[in-house]
């Protein structure tokens, strides 16, 4: 269809324009973002609507491959700690993209608007991430909320309306079955979603499964299913993925103090803090932390 490179090249260019080193925008939920660097990103998601418009970008969520390019969109449903790829990337061909954070609040009223035949179905176990191409409308829709960028007398009353126009697309689009799980109190993704928080608050601390179960609301083999079905780990591999990225955050900060970060994240042995740090991140955790400073 014409419409969609046409719309496509449009949102490019307003990214482009728009785009700051934080990524921020005046309108909530929103970033834009231009990035030029090919180097691998360690980072923990939260649950996103991201629509690529030049370049590209490849997502691994433990051994599962993700990649999205211009026209397409990525869609995360929960926090995951990922690392991404860009690609077809560089200093004169930045990776131009809009996300917009996916809001329960936002979500929550739309469900009961969805006649039940026009919900898609997802498969049992799926992840709480997918890709595809986005189509025409909802590429308009995301045309619409980015031109607010260059009018923001508007933004205030036409951002919201916006939003719910992008949400009611993904709600009756292919992801439609993903989505509904972030505004249903109820449903496993969001009883999960509890002990994910617990986790990323509290990622020092020793956890028990069972602990974990109960603030989900489920049994412990239950919630370890669920645990893994939604972010492909376990809430063991989970917890020390968020240490690591945490520790390697400190360590930035906090020069040639390797044995101190390491305590503070949770490791009692340096030497297993060094080697799970150099596995991740393929340099030990002070040869690495150093490139990150001069970079």
């Amino acid at each position: 269809m014409r419409t969609i490179p046409i719309l496509v090249d449009e949102c490019r260019s307003i990214v482009a324009a728009h785009a700051r080193p934080d990524y921020s925008t005046p309108i909530a939920g929103l970033t834009v973002s231009s990035i030029e660097t090919v180097a691998p990103e360690h980072s923990l998601t939260e649950p996103l609507l991201v629509v690529m418009f030049q370049g590209g970008k490849r997502i691994l969520l433990d051994d599962q491959v993700y990649e999205y390019r211009a026209g397409d969109c990525l869609v995360v449903t929960a926090n995951l700690p990922v690392t991404g790829h860009f690609l077809d990337t560089g200093p004169k061909s930045p990776s131009l993209a809009m996300a917009l954070v996916l809001r329960p609040a936002a979500i929550t009223p739309l469900l009961l608007e969805i006649p039940a035949g026009r919900w898609s179905r997802t498969p049992a176990g799926q992840p709480a991430i997918a890709t595809s191409e986005a189509d025409a409308d909802l590429l308009d829709a995301v045309a619409r909320m980015l031109r607010l960028l260059d009018r923001p007398e508007d933004a205030p009353v036409l951002a919201p309306l916006i939003e719910r126009e992008i949400l009611w697309r993904l709600l009756t689009g292919p992801h439609g079955a993903m989505i509904r799980q972030i505004g249903l109190a109820d449903s496993n993704l969001t009883q999960v979603s509890q002990a994910i928080q617990w986790i990323r608050d509290n990622y020092a601390e020793p956890i028990r499964i069972s602990d974990l179960a109960r603030l989900a609301g489920m049994s412990a083999s239950a919630f370890h299913r669920h645990f893994r079905a939604i972010t492909t780990l376990s809430p063991l591999q989970y917890q020390k993925r968020i240490r690591l990225q945490e520790a390697r955050s400190l360590l930035v900060a906090r020069a040639g103090d390797v044995v101190g970060v390491a305590h503070l994240v949770g490791y009692d042995s340096p030497s297993q803090f060094n080697r799970e740090y150099r596995r991740l991140f393929g340099a030990p955790p002070g040869q690495d932390a150093a490139r990150l400073r001069a970079e």
